[in-house]
């Protein structure tokens, strides 16, 4: 198991206010030797801020786009490797409108928007505004990797410790850690005997990493003042069969990922993060990014698995749609469509998910993917069985969705 991310939530204000920011870089400098002296590798430092444009006030996207260039290179000089400048709120047409345009400006900075909240609904105008991010997000490369800074949230709240989805609410600093802990599941599923011994084995792995980095946040906490805000154990994953969740589904006995069983598997981890006794950050969920992770990149490749498992499976668990790779003339009326089943899955179930969603430009569905990037494994492109939504479904409303009632005893 490692450390994906050391990530400090901070409100940074407009102009910048020099003396956090150097509060900032302190707290990376002992935090990361702090974790790494108790065993754990750190990946990476993360900053995230409260929303971008709650910062500025009145709107001004050349403002924007100065906040966000002079944050980035702020937050590096402090010893952060990424900075995320949190959601476009419902409400801010004008700040989505703008997210393509300040990822265009800036390097290794991500951003995100919200479709639906506990009190807003689901908000129509919000999901096409999300879906014409993503595609316009797609032509800035090649290979549609513009995507990979933005994620359209439903249900989010601060907090989390995974980008793109982090942000930050109020005025004093905090800080999370987000983890790399497919491994965990793997190993323990491979050493049972009994469903019972597999569930075991990973709420122990988990409580047992959970103490030991609560303690080392503990202590940060006192020595810096910055809330520790607990740990989210999405057990994510890595591009290698040994740190993949859909390896650990089959060694829990799914033939094949995306077959029938997989839906099981997938509630039994999920169950199991619930029952394991840590701090808690973020989503605690069970995160199935496709091309992050080694199996579910080769059975989405070998047609086991397609986008409608992966919004399945947000059912039982879950972080939503990550990394899926579609094919590159989606419009953004079908991305709408599947953000709409997805923020109303969010809604229902009062979970928080999100959306990271990959048109690969010149590609079509079933053709082979040629990233070469270390965090990806390489799959094919996945059909998205979308028409453009027509009637009320176009309208510009905002909606709610009450959870089911839980049924009296």
């Amino acid at each position: 198991m490692k450390i994906r991310s050391i990530t400090y939530f901070i409100n940074p204000r407009w102009p910048l206010d020099e003396a956090r920011m150097a509060v900032a870089g302190a707290f990376i400098a002992v935090a990361r030797p702090a974790y790494e002296a108790a065993g754990y590798e750190v990946q990476t430092t993360r900053m995230a801020t409260v929303p971008f444009a709650d910062l500025l006030g009145a709107w001004n996207l050349e403002e924007a786009i100065r906040l966000a260039v002079a944050l980035g290179a702020a937050s590096t000089e402090q010893g952060y490797n990424y900075l995320a400048l949190g959601p476009a709120r419902i409400g801010q047409p004008q700040a989505c409108a703008a997210i393509s345009e300040i990822l265009k400006a800036t390097a290794n900075t991500f951003l995100c928007a919200e479709m639906s909240t506990q009190r807003h609904g689901i908000s129509l105008p919000a999901v096409r505004a999300c879906a014409q991010v993503i595609h316009e997000l797609a032509s800035l490369d090649p290979n549609g990797f513009g995507n990979m800074y933005f994620t359209a949230l439903a249900n989010v709240p601060p907090g989390s410790p995974f980008f793109p989805a982090a942000y930050h609410e109020g005025d004093a600093p905090a800080f999370a850690i987000a983890t790399e802990a497919a491994d965990l599941a793997v190993t323990a599923f491979e050493q049972a005997g009994s469903l019972a011994e597999a569930v075991g084995n990973l709420v122990g792995a988990l409580e047992q990493h959970g103490a030991a980095l609560a303690a080392v946040g503990a202590e940060l906490e006192k020595e810096t003042g910055a809330r520790f805000g607990g740990i989210d154990f999405s057990l994510a994953a890595f591009p290698a069969e040994s740190q993949s969740l859909g390896t650990a589904f089959e060694r829990l006995g799914v033939p094949a990922v995306g077959r029938h069983g997989s839906l099981a598997a997938a509630a039994i981890l999920a169950d199991s993060i619930d029952r394991a006794q840590f701090p808690r950050a973020g989503f605690s969920g069970l995160m199935l990014p496709v091309l992050e992770d080694y199996k579910l990149a080769q059975r989405a490749a070998e047609g086991h698995l397609t986008a409608k498992d992966m919004l399945m499976f947000s059912a039982v668990c879950g972080t939503g749609l990550d990394t899926l790779p579609l094919p590159g003339d989606t419009t953004p009326e079908q991305l709408a469509a599947l953000l709409l089943d997805l923020a109303a899955l969010a809604q229902r179930l009062d979970k928080p998910l999100t959306a990271r969603l990959m048109p690969i430009p010149g590609k079509q569905a079933g053709e082979l993917t040629t990233f070469d990037f270390d965090f990806f494994a390489n799959s094919r492109v996945l059909a998205l069985d979308a028409a453009p939504l027509s009637g009320p479904l176009t309208g510009d409303e905002s909606f709610e969705l009450k959870p089911r009632p839980k049924r009296a005893s």
